[in-house]
C-alpha cells in the first residue's frame, strides 16, 4: 500500500485539565479525549467525537490534519491510541505535530501475503511471524500504512531477514537488517504413546491366574478328601 498523499482532517475542541473524572464524563457522552504536542508548541489538550475519529482512523493514512477549535489545520502523525481492554473503542488518542518537510521515525506495521501458497506451508509447516511492527525513516507524506511482504515463495525451514524486504520509495528501514521477519517450521511430531500390554500379553497373564487358581482349588479339594478320609477311618476305630 502506498503512502497516503490525501490527508484525512479531524476537528478538535479543547477541553481543560479536569483530571480523570472529567475524562470518564466526556466518554460518557460519545466523545474522545487527547493530547496533541511537538512541533516547538506547548501540549494541548483536546476532546474528539469517538465515532468521527474511528471513521477517520479506518480511512486514513499514516498523517492527519486537524483543526482546534476551528483553526489553522495542522499535520499530525497518530503516535498512540489507547483502547477499551474489552470492547475495544478509542479511551485515548495522542497526536504528534509534524513538519511536513523533516524526516521523522515512527513505528510501522509488517503484513504478510501469499502464505497459504507457500510451498513450506503446502507441506504442512508452521509460519510464524516474528515482528509486528518495524521503524521507518520518511517523510511525513511518505510514511506508508504498513509494509508488506511476499511470503508466497518460502519453502521448509526458510527464515526472513530485514534485509529482504524493500520499503518503497523514500522510506529508510532503520532496524537491524538480520531482524527475522518470518520463518516456515516442520509440524511438532506428536509425543509416542508409551507402550501398552497387548491383548497377548494380557490373556496369557489372564490363563496364568486361571491355572493358578485352578492349582490353589485343586490343593483343596484334596485336602478336604484328606480331612475326609481321617474322619472315617477314626469312626470306624470307635465301632
Amino acid at each position: 500500500m502506498a503512502a497516503a498523499t490525501d490527508n484525512a482532517q479531524l476537528a478538535l475542541t479543547s477541553r481543560a485539565a479536569e483530571g480523570s473524572r472529567s475524562a470518564r464524563r466526556l466518554r460518557r457522552t460519545g466523545r474522545v479525549p487527547g493530547v496533541i504536542y511537538g512541533g516547538g508548541e506547548e501540549p494541548q489538550l483536546f476532546a474528539v467525537d469517538g465515532r468521527i475519529l474511528r471513521n477517520t482512523l479506518a480511512h486514513s493514512g499514516a498523517i492527519l490534519q486537524v483543526a482546534l477549535d476551528g483553526g489553522s489545520d495542522t499535520p499530525v502523525l497518530v503516535k498512540d491510541v489507547q483502547r477499551h481492554p474489552v470492547k475495544g473503542h478509542a479511551v485515548h488518542v495522542d497526536l504528534l505535530r509534524v513538519d511536513m518537510k523533516v524526516a521523522i521515525q515512527t513505528p510501522v506495521t509488517l503484513e504478510l501475503h501469499g502464505a497459504d501458497e507457500a510451498p513450506g506451508v503446502v507441506e504442512g509447516g508452521v509460519l510464524s511471524q516474528s515482528v509486528i511492527e518495524l521503524t521507518v525513516e520518511a517523510l511525513p507524506g511518505d510514511i506508508p500504512d504498513s509494509l508488506h511482504f511476499d511470503v508466497s515463495g518460502l519453502e521448509m525451514n526458510a527464515t526472513v531477514t530485514l534485509s529482504e524486504l524493500k520499503p518503497p520509495e523514500g522510506v529508510t528501514l532503520v532496524d537491524d537488517p538480520e531482524t527475522v521477519l518470518a520463518t516456515i517450521t516442520p509440524p511438532t511430531k506428536e509425543p509416542e504413546p508409551e507402550e501398552i500390554e497387548t491383548e497377548t500379553e494380557l490373556v496369557g497373564e489372564g490363563e496364568e491366574g486361571e491355572v493358578a487358581e485352578g492349582e490353589a482349588g485343586a490343593e483343596g479339594e484334596a485336602a478336604a478328601g484328606d480331612g475326609g478320609d481321617e474322619a472315617e477311618q477314626a469312626s470306624s476305630d470307635e465301632s
